[in-house]
């Protein structure tokens, strides 16, 4: 391998402390970790960093929901995020959080500093803006139902005095650089998008103060404001550098600019075009590149808390453990188009690979060698063709390894590696260590096979290692042997090799989709039910609607045929083209209903799943907007004032009201 002490430095975007990440926010540390580890493993002198971005309206409004501070909030949430990239076994060198001292410190002399120079200007704004992106939106970027075009939530009207960033004046100088540095954005259709889509259109000066909220860095000569969140951000790339306006640290000397920030598709443009435009202004040099890799989709739909369809890894750990998420998400993660999860291609995954390819061949090689040497590693002093094919695959495999990590194909990589574990289990069936085990004089033959074999898992270990850290050791410690160099012959005949134990026991694919289905029911509903408390907590100053005139009487019969069911809401989701209607999915206890209802002014999705209500289910099937509604949920009010009934949780399904 390489001894090169190239400097590498690596970023994932940082991590916001609003909520606990999924899976698919989950995959990019991975990834990243499985890029820095690779590139240690190849002599790099490597620097990896992640954290987590602190500031915000949303964590504002989250905290005050929470009856606590903003600061108490991201303190709890920061912490539980690096908790998990710990679970997951990331050996990230630097954890930055916004809130620290000393990037708030920076973030300040930099806004400062652009004021300075003419860079920002204060003005006012008037336009959409989406609190969970904290974006702003022209009237043009706006949806015409008021949703976000980027996440979907719906935004609100706002307007405030603001600094702005004149990203216009940067906008040939950027363009130019993209053009003359054409692996700086990857993959290419990204590239395409931001230059086709942002950058030739007309930049807008970009909003980088607010003054509606107060969580945020103060801008130190206006102090109504405060710095806007991806000036904020962004700059932590730097400021864990030890990078300040007046001088320059010394891990800023020796590692920046950055290799490779590694980010979701979903941010390119701040990253791609707000980011180098800062440092066009700092007059700083720009990364080397911007990799924004894919999503992971489950099934194919994006994963969301209102649709019940989120995975989080830590609960996936507990099934398949960590290495197994691990390898399933490198795995499965495309080069340029969205991945899919499934719990069924989760299972497959995990025992095609690793239960079947690479765990049944280290544990029958280790096996085989206690069982026919006594655990003594043997002399390879009988060499056929066959084993050339084996030394022959062994080599292109690092060669296709290599190839595709240093161009960000990790599932490429992946499945690169994966063939060489296959093509030495194809080895024991071609020569049959059992059947030569039979005749004496094939002895140094069987020998020559188990070296060769016991050989080849070395080597994949050593390849093995940045994606599945914890197994390779695993290997290395059954192989008795420690040697992570790359080359044919690295273990000793004569030494010993350890005990054989199993790396991946094989799962029973019916009865853990079972256990997931239900407790992926139990998130959603206990979310769901945490969400509609606060959502529901009454309204100040609003005038109450005028009641509605009773309608004339009905005898005890007639109400008796409204048969009234108690029912579980287990998903719901807006209905296309509508802003008035949702589609719910109901669970009577045994039986299913779908029922549309026009209740999408006053609740989002995931205000009702979890939730128990009342069902008319003997209404006579319709149609609304071309969906099928069986039923009928109650609720009271019209318009933006609905309010649905809703029923204790310990009210069992199916239960007739009367």
């Amino acid at each position: 391998m390489s001894q090169s002490k190239e400097k590498f430095y690596i970023t994932t975007a940082i991590a916001y402390a609003s909520r606990k990440p999924h899976i698919g926010n989950t995959y990019e540390v991975i990834m990243t970790d499985a890029v820095a580890r690779f590139k240690r493993m190849m002599g790099y002198d490597v620097y990896f960093l992640t954290g987590t971005d602190e500031h915000g309206e949303k964590i504002e409004v989250l905290a005050n929901d929470a009856g606590i501070t903003p600061q108490t909030y991201v303190d709890g949430v920061s912490g539980e995020i690096r908790k998990l990239w710990d679970m997951m076994n990331t050996s990230y060198d630097q954890f930055i959080r916004t809130t620290n001292e000393n990037h708030v410190k920076v973030v300040q002399h930099l806004f400062k500093k652009f004021y300075d120079q003419g860079d920002i200007y204060k003005d006012e704004y008037e336009g959409w803006y989406c609190v969970p992106c904290e974006s702003f939106f022209t009237e043009t970027q706006a949806l015409e139902n008021g949703k976000c075009p980027d996440c979907g939530a719906q935004m609100t009207r706002k307007k405030e005095e603001a600094y702005y960033f004149r990203m216009h004046a940067y906008q040939d100088r950027l363009l130019a650089y993209i053009e003359s540095h054409p692996d700086f954005i990857e993959p290419e259709s990204r590239k395409k998008e931001m230059i086709n889509n942002f950058i030739k259109p007309g930049l807008q000066d970009l909003c980088v103060s607010r003054t509606s909220f107060k969580w945020g860095i103060p801008v130190t000569f206006d102090d109504k404001h405060v710095v806007y969140v991806w000036l904020d951000a962004l700059t932590n790339y730097i400021t864990a550098l030890g990078y300040d306006v007046d001088e320059k640290g010394a891990l800023y000397q020796k590692y920046w600019p950055a290799d490779v920030h590694m980010i979701g598709k979903d941010i390119t443009r701040f990253h791609t075009i707000y980011w180098p435009i800062f440092l066009m202004a700092m007059g700083e040099p720009l990364p080397k590149k911007v990799f924004c890799h894919p999503w992971f989709l489950f099934g194919n739909d994006k994963m969301s808390k209102s649709k019940g369809n989120v995975l989080y890894a830590d609960q996936l750990v507990e099934k398949f453990g960590v290495d197994g998420v691990r390898h399933y998400c490198l795995a499965e993660m495309p080069y340029a188009s969205d991945g899919n999860i499934t719990i069924e291609s989760l299972i497959k995954r995990y025992n095609a690979d690793l239960a079947n390819n690479l765990g049944n061949l280290v544990n029958r090689t280790i096996t085989m060698t206690k069982k026919y040497f006594d655990g003594i590693i043997p002399a390879p002093n009988a060499e056929e063709p066959l084993d050339d094919e084996l030394k022959t695959c062994a080599k292109q495999t690092y060669d296709g390894v290599v190839n595709a990590m240093n161009t960000y194909h990790v599932a490429d990589a992946v499945e690169i590696l994966f063939g060489l574990y296959s093509r030495a289990n194809k080895y024991i069936d071609e020569t049959a260590p059992w059947v030569l085990a039979k005749d004496e004089s094939k002895k140094a033959r069987l020998g020559t096979v188990l070296y060769h074999l016991l050989e080849t898992i070395r080597l994949g270990a050593c390849l093995t290692a940045p994606f599945m850290p914890a197994t390779a050791d695993a290997i290395f410690k059954q192989l008795g042997c420690d040697n992570r160099t790359y080359a044919w012959g690295g273990l000793t005949a004569g030494a010993s090799v350890g005990e054989p134990e199993v790396l991946f026991a094989r799962i029973d694919e019916k009865k853990m989709i079972a256990e997931i289905e239900e407790e992926q029911k139990e998130n959603a509903r206990a979310a769901a039910i945490a969400n509609a408390a606060l959502k529901e907590a009454p309204q100040k100053g609003k005038e109450e609607p005028a009641a509605e005139p009773i309608q004339p009487e009905i005898t005890f019969d007639s109400f008796m045929k409204n048969d009234l069911r108690c029912a579980l809401v287990t998903a719901c989701e807006p209905v296309a083209k509508s802003d008035k209607l949702l589609k719910l999915q109901l669970d009577l206890g045994g039986e299913s209903r779908q029922v549309v209802s026009g209740i999408a002014k006053c609740y989002q999705p995931d205000d009702l799943i979890g939730k128990k209500v009342i069902l008319v289910a003997n209404l006579a099937p319709a149609k609304l907007r071309g969906v099928e509604s069986c039923g009928m949920i109650l609720a009271g009010g019209e318009d933006d004032h609905i309010k649905v009934v809703f029923l204790p949780d310990d009210m069992p399904l199916g239960t007739r009201i009367r």
